[in-house]
């Protein structure tokens, strides 16, 4: 039994809390708002986020941070991308031992292009941060809650952390294989909210199954392409983290990114879509951090292209997925052969 802290009251750190309580350990949630930690605590449940699920009695709700670490080794981060340097600064002020971070987020931070584990590595003071480990896989934090089967990929630049989150995590609904690629499972984790966004968007314009897998089909070329490039294996991108979260992340109306998207084909404004979403979409951020990528490393990305000048520019969502359709042909097998390349 391991005493673990998780970082996030969320959906998805709720339902990560729920796997390490099933495998027996003592797990510490930690949210930021004191109504919701009381609900957690008082009636077993965090019906903003998971309606309908149980919490098992080995989770308790904190929301005070230092003593939220308290005894914790390995601290999983489920907070949004946008709020991770805020907190790993916080931390860093009240921990006295070593750890081994988990970040379970899917992000890329815009201007400064850093992966999540990058920006962990540099706010995080070297003598209070053992290893990190990213958690990424297709999954949704509705099925995981309720045990459905549900894979994941573990990765470290460290393959014995990757190991031991690993044996940490895994049981008979919830299976953890590990990759020594750090960089690929964190692009391709990130870069699927954007190929979900279009895809939404494709949707809510009426474009059917057609049209939505073209741009998945694309769209993983679009990630595979920018991925080797900053020295991902291009064979991670037809593994879990690449084709399997793409593909559920695109067709699943649990996807916070499709119904977003979805909401934008239906003719509503990026403010209103984020404002009635009510949760964090992370693929907007991550938009304009992959236009940023795509310029720096030379990359054609045409959906991110596309999506930028809807979410930014102002374009009509049916003008830019219409562009796509009337691109300049081009070779199909080109595009794996530049992959293949890159390696």
């Amino acid at each position: 039994m391991e005493k673990i802290t998780v970082l996030g009251a969320g959906s998805w750190g709720t339902a990560l809390a729920i796997v390490l309580a099933d495998n027996g350990h003592q797990v510490k949630l930690w949210g930021h708002r004191p109504e919701l930690i009381n609900e957690i605590n008082e009636k077993r449940k965090n019906e903003k986020y998971l309606p309908g699920v149980e919490l098992p009695e080995n989770i308790k709700g904190v929301s005070n941070l230092k003593q939220s670490l308290e005894g914790a080794r390995t601290v999983v981060l489920a907070v949004p991308t946008k709020a991770i340097r805020g907190v790993l600064n916080d931390i860093s002020k009240v921990l006295n031992d070593k750890i081994t971070i988990v970040h379970v987020s899917k992000g890329i931070e815009p201007d400064t292009l850093m992966r999540i584990s990058e920006i962990i590595e540099a706010e995080m003071p070297s003598h209070l941060l053992k290893d990190v480990v990213v958690l990424s896989g297709p999954s949704h934090a509705e099925e995981v809650s309720q045990r459905h089967i549900t894979t994941v990929t573990s990765s470290s630049k460290n393959m014995e952390a990757a190991e031991y989150i690993q044996d940490l995590f895994i049981n008979s609904n919830f299976r953890v294989y590990t990759n020594p690629d750090v960089i690929g499972v964190e692009i391709g984790g990130a870069l699927k909210n954007i190929i979900a966004l279009a895809a939404g968007i494709s949707d809510g314009l009426g474009y059917g199954d057609n049209a939505k897998a073209a741009l998945i089909t694309r769209g993983l070329a679009e990630i595979a392409r920018l991925g080797s490039m900053m020295g991902g294996n291009p064979l991670t991108f037809s593994g879990l983290t690449g084709i399997g979260d793409l593909i559920v992340t695109c067709t699943s109306v649990h996807s916070r990114n499709w119904r977003a998207g979805n909401l934008l084909g239906k003719g509503q404004k990026l403010e209103e879509v984020l404002e009635n979403m009510g949760m964090v979409v992370e693929g907007v951020r991550t938009t304009k951090a992959a236009y940023q990528l795509a310029q720096k490393y030379e990359v054609k990305m045409p959906i991110t292209e596309a999506l930028y000048n809807v979410l930014f520019n102002g374009q009509e969502p049916k003008l830019a997925v219409d562009s796509l359709m009337t691109r300049v042909k081009t070779h199909e097998m080109e595009d794996l052969v530049n992959i293949m390349e890159n390696r």
